[in-house]
């Protein structure tokens, strides 16, 4: 079985279900997060310290749109600088409590895209068996 496609799998994270069947639901709370697919059984913490990636997705995407959305009010649009500041100190906080299921289900799919070896029902890859080396035929004439 190959990865789940990325199309695929931003779209189930987007909708915060299972990013390898898209039938189950990531979370059973605002924050809650399920154990484990409760259709194909795929765990959603492999291990401690897993979704520490989907962190750094939450805080790189606030500051980028903190960024961009700055520059376009003071320099696009030309808003004084201390009209922009306190709007936007208010989204740094308050967006990466909304942004934060989003975050760890978009980690989750990322690794099921890029990393499909920890899926349990992936057969190994398949090797070939190691040559035997045939010992050379004794062609001498009596």
């Amino acid at each position: 079985m190959a990865g789940v496609p990325f199309q695929t799998g931003y779209r189930r994270a987007l909708k915060l279900c299972c990013p390898r069947c898209g039938e189950s639901q990531l979370f059973s709370g605002l924050i809650r997060m399920n154990e484990r697919c409760d259709h194909c059984g795929l765990k959603y913490e492999r291990e401690p310290g897993y979704f520490l990636g989907s962190t750094y997705l939450n805080y790189g995407w606030t500051c980028l749109s903190m960024t961009a959305a700055f520059m376009i009010l003071r320099f696009v649009m030309g808003y004084p600088a201390r009209y922009i500041a306190p709007p936007l100190a208010v989204y740094a906080i308050g967006f990466p409590f909304f942004f934060h299921r989003y975050a760890r289900a978009l980690w989750l799919a990322m690794d099921c895209f890029f990393d499909h070896s920890g899926l349990p029902d992936t057969p190994p890859p398949e090797v070939p068996p190691p040559a035997v080396p045939t010992p050379p035929e004794d062609n001498r004439q009596p």
